[in-house]
């Protein structure tokens, strides 16, 4: 039993830090009282990530109490993985606890999971509190290469001239640009000068400066897959551009129903479906690119595969396509790095509309990445990634023929996600909303349909443990069930 080291008088006993009173704590449960505090404060904010607990010898002095009794709180945080032992750094803070959803300030998760999605759907999915995210699109981020990235900025700063930190070239630091030609052709196949790339904040910033620039030229829709990504398509919409359906099927986009001017495509790895653009369509995309139509290509996910032989990128086949790419998928999504390659006719016209929105992206990080990408760090990273995201995509399929047995599952062989359908007598909208409320965050396919078609769910597995997937898993073959 818990036991003060001495008998206290009124007035004496506390610490400011946290304001803690041992008299709050119940008979014979100060550990419990003492974790549940520290957690509480964790999960508030009053102790940050990265912020270190008292010396548990100081705790215990200024509360009274034996120093056992401090020790144990700690260490129920160290099991929960709330906090770290760093040997003479002490005990330090290293996540936070999902607190449950603020009952008046959360919204319902039919709010937020509607068949009509708006502008901010994405980022009202991601506000949504959730014990387990399911959500297609983001990779592994415990799994930043956090010391590399440390040496590299380290060599860069010893390394970078004062007028490095002065206005760059909008169109890209000249050796992040270099670093990026070589990577496309280890491992695109793409052979680009590199004053023919712009470095730009991802893929989406790319999108939105070809729909300003296809527009300046006179194009008034991009035709998009059907199905195919809802946020690449607000992005054409935002700048005023129609997106007319193109259906996709086991072999990609059907090139024979294109109509537009322009088509943008994952060919490698198609969002959400994961089917490749066979080579048959590639040949009929070739001819109708020779009679005039523009190619915008997202080389989505080509990196990730697991099952299936490298897939060659159409920009490799077809110097005229507007190709885009990014390291959100391979490192984060925070960094907002990625490149846009343009044919001729339309490149000055896309590096002022990128002089225009920011002046270039930050220099730092472009010089850091070069170097990790020159020094094999980032192929290095892949194979490290790939392994682990191989390992979560078995434990997804596991679970879904497991609790899931009447989903057929799509796009297994590569990516980050799986996409699995349903007969028609399932509702995906309501499941997802449903499974949010449950704390289970997944993406409807719907949201990603222009025309009707099967429902299903987008799932993503790369930034889930094996026992997160099986558990969110459980959860949407119990709703779909019922």
């Amino acid at each position: 039993m818990d036991r003060a080291k001495t008998s206290l008088s009124e007035g004496s006993i506390g610490s400011d830090f946290l304001q803690l009173d041992v008299r709050e704590a119940p008979p014979g449960g100060l550990a419990d009282w003492l974790a549940g505090q520290l957690r509480a404060a964790i999960a508030d904010g009053r102790l940050p990530v990265g912020g270190r607990l008292p010396a548990s010898r100081v705790l215990a002095a200024e509360l009274c109490v034996s120093r056992g009794v401090v020790t144990e709180a700690y260490q129920r945080l160290i099991d929960d993985g709330h906090a770290a032992g760093r040997g003479r750094a002490g005990t330090v803070v290293v996540a936070a606890p999902v607190l449950p959803p603020d009952p008046v300030t959360a919204r319902p998760s039919s709010l937020v999971i509607t068949r009509s999605p708006g502008l901010q759907v994405f980022d009202e999915v991601r506000a949504a509190p959730a014990r387990i995210d399911l959500t297609p699109g983001v990779p592994d981020l415990t799994a930043f290469p956090r010391a590399a990235w440390l040496r590299a900025e380290r060599a860069v700063l010893d390394e970078l001239e004062p007028a490095h930190f002065g206005y760059g070239d909008p169109g890209g630091a000249p050796s992040m640009r270099l670093a990026v030609s070589r990577w496309l052709a280890r491992n695109r196949g793409i052979r680009v000068d590199p004053g023919q790339i712009i470095v730009v904040a991802g893929v989406a910033q790319a999108l939105t400066l070809l729909g300003e620039v296809l527009r300046q030229h006179g194009l008034r829709s991009v035709a998009a897959e059907d199905p195919g990504s809802l946020g690449a398509r607000q992005h054409l919409q935002h700048c005023g551009l129609a997106t007319p359906p193109v259906p996709v099927d086991e072999d990609g986009v059907r090139v024979a129903s294109l109509q537009a001017e322009a088509v943008l495509l994952t060919p490698a790895h198609q969002f959400p479906t994961g089917v490749v653009l066979g080579g048959e369509r590639r040949r009929e995309l070739m001819n109708w690119a020779a009679a005039g139509g523009i190619v915008l290509e997202d080389d989505y996910d080509a990196e990730h595969r697991y099952d299936r032989a490298p897939v060659p990128a159409v920009r490799s086949m077809l110097p005229d396509v507007c190709y885009m790419g990014s390291v959100s998928k391979l490192l984060a999504p925070a960094l907002r790095v990625g490149w846009l390659l343009a044919p001729p006719r339309f490149f000055a016209d896309l590096v002022a509309a990128k002089r225009f929105a920011d002046l270039g992206n930050p220099v730092l990080a472009q010089l850091v990445l070069a170097r990790l990408m020159e020094t094999g760090e980032l192929e290095r990273q892949l194979r490290v990634v790939r392994t682990r995201h191989r390992r979560r995509r078995d434990a997804m399929i596991r679970a879904v023929a497991s609790d899931l047995p009447g989903a057929v599952v799509h796009g297994a062989a590569a990516g980050l996600h799986l996409t699995i359908t349903f007969d028609e007598d399932v509702d995906d909208v309501a499941v997802a909303a449903a499974a949010l409320g449950e704390g289970v965050k997944v993406q409807p396919l719907s949201w990603h349909r222009q025309q009707p078609g099967r429902p299903g769910l987008v799932l993503g597995y790369a930034a889930r443990t094996a026992t997160e997937i099986a558990e969110g898993i459980a959860v949407l073959g119990r709703l779909v069930t019922s």
